[in-house]
């Protein structure tokens, strides 16, 4: 409470005027200079208040209407929105609750008329008012009965009001009322296996935002590896309770500490498959705006992290079949690649470096923009050497025996894997043969120097293979530390259609970097 420029004899009056300033809606910002309190303080003193973390008081909102303008169901697997979302009532004053585009897309892709949505993380009830509007049946419930009140409220509005009456070309899907509890998502004992249709949920983050004033298991209190055992038994009962066939969505998004991210999602994703699901998609959720300027561009460049500006929404699917999927290949088919040093091309000169997780790079020069950011970025000025994977005429694996200098400051890897043919071997191998590369070329890189690799997700039989996620797993040495995951894409226009087959089209590739450490000085920072 530095610099404060209005004094109280006791805490309890300085928190009195606090709360006063939010319920006549000053901003935030203006309370902290008033009062010299952080926005923490702020949260934490509201979430303690009021039971519930909202950052409003006497929230009054009037319906517009009851859809959003223009609505195009998303078709790739990167997913942005220009605006959060503000039809019905829904609104961002709940902290941390996911933008309605999400559980809309996700509820008109993989549910019909009538059936059953399933939401153990309601908060203020976002997917519960989705499910109201588009015709669904919905159960949700809550940890946190105080914002089980709060979401009752949101689903009080009428769907067949005059001035919010749909038009001549729409529809109007019969209505169900939500059924609303309090409950624990790791107990769903309530509910028959296999009834669900679709399950839609956001669970809290490891630790980040704080849901409850402390309250009986909520999550959002628990660090990492705690919060990942109770998110197992949550992913067990998802996969109980839901349908043969059907879908979990689930939206996620990682940490960073030390300057260093921790793959919170990918860590996720883990549990879910080891819970018996299997990966029928990975989206991307970016962040609309997340260029960074002035200060920050600065503070980018000067400590070397990105802002964090993207989360996932692994879509897993309960098969409908336990028989393995590598059981049913044909063949033992293995990779082509050819590993092969070579220099990267480049684009001559950028306007400024990307500052975020999330890249959208321009069709044109695409690649030459991505190598020239990751090479201005983490090759200091010094040495690098960029390694690069292409397609073998014949069906061997045969590797350069090319080595790499020592003394680097970063080894580029592109390894997007070539072809469509795929196969659960072909994946094996590759696997297998970047560990080798890296564990061989890891000794030529400077301490404090880089690791990038480009890599990219395939899709084997309907399902998802998350390379990205398959390298952070096994890429556990002690002389590497993983310090960011990037997504990259293109630009693309809202006119491309690009659906194939009832799968998004995958529009997304990764950057792994990784900094080279000494060993004890890594343990020293986990």
């Amino acid at each position: 409470m530095a610099n404060q420029k209005v004094s109280f004899r006791t805490e309890k009056e300085l928190q009195e005027a606090v709360l006063q300033e939010k319920v006549r809606g000053t901003p935030d910002l203006e309370i902290g200079q008033k009062y010299g309190v952080t926005f923490r303080y702020i949260e934490q003193l509201i979430t303690k208040s009021q039971g519930i973390n909202v950052s409003a008081l006497a929230i009054s909102k009037k319906i517009k209407t009851l859809r959003p303008k223009d609505f195009r169901e998303e078709q790739t697997t990167v997913w942005s929105f220009k605006n959060r979302g503000n039809w019905a009532t829904h609104s961002g004053e709940y902290r941390g609750n996911w933008s309605p585009y999400i559980p809309r897309n996700v509820i008109l892709k993989y549910s019909k008329l009538g059936e059953t949505v399933l939401d153990y993380f309601c908060g203020a009830g976002t997917t519960a008012v989705e499910c109201k509007l588009l015709g669904r049946r919905c159960i949700a419930s809550d940890i946190n009965d105080k914002v089980i009140e709060l979401a009752k409220k949101n689903m009080n509005f009428n769907m067949d009001s005059p001035q919010l009456a749909l038009t001549e070309d729409e529809i109007h899907p019969q209505t169900y009322e939500p059924e609303l509890s309090v409950g624990d998502a790791r107990n769903l004992s309530l509910l028959p296996d296999n009834s669900m249709d679709l399950i839609c949920a956001h669970p809290p983050y490891a630790n980040i935002i704080h849901y409850t004033d402390s309250k009986e298991g909520d999550l959002s209190f628990l660090d990492i590896d705690d919060f990942l055992k109770e998110m197992s038994k949550v992913a067990r009962e998802s996969f109980r309770v839901l349908k043969l066939g059907r879908q979990c969505a689930i939206l996620i998004g990682d940490m960073r500490r030390k300057k260093h991210v921790i793959p919170l999602g990918f860590k996720l994703i883990n549990v879910y498959l080891d819970a018996g699901f299997k990966l029928r998609e990975l989206v991307i959720k970016r962040q609309h705006n997340c260029k960074t300027t002035g200060f920050w561009y600065a503070n980018s460049i000067k400590y070397n992290f990105l802002l964090l500006a993207h989360e996932y929404l692994p879509i897993f699917e309960k098969p409908e079949s336990l028989t393995p999927l590598s059981a049913r290949e044909k063949g033992a088919g293995y990779g082509l690649l050819v590993p092969t040093l070579k220099k990267p091309p480049l684009k001559r000169k950028l306007d400024a470096l990307e500052t975020s997780t999330a890249w959208i790079l321009p069709k044109k020069d695409f690649e030459k923009r991505l190598n020239k950011n990751v090479i201005d970025r983490y090759s200091n000025g010094g040495k690098y050497s960029t390694i690069f994977f292409i397609s073998h005429s014949e069906n061997t694996m045969n590797f350069v025996a090319e080595k790499g200098q020592k003394g680097q400051e970063l080894l580029f890897i592109k390894s997007l894997f070539p072809g469509n043919n795929h196969s659960r071997s072909n994946i094996e191998c590759y696997l297998r043969e970047m560990t080798e590369i890296i564990n061989r070329e890891v000794f030529n890189i400077n301490d404090g120097g880089f690791l990038a690799i480009q890599t990219q997700d395939v899709r084997i039989d309907g399902y998802m293979e998350p390379l990205a996620k398959r390298l952070v797993d096994i890429l556990a040495l002690d002389n590497l530390w993983l310090k960011e995951v990037v997504v990259v894409t293109k630009e693309k226009r809202s006119s491309e259609v690009q659906t194939v087959n009832n799968y998004l089209k995958m529009s997304h590739q990764y950057l792994l970097v990784y900094e080279k450490v000494e060993r004890d000085h890594r343990n020293e920072h986990t």
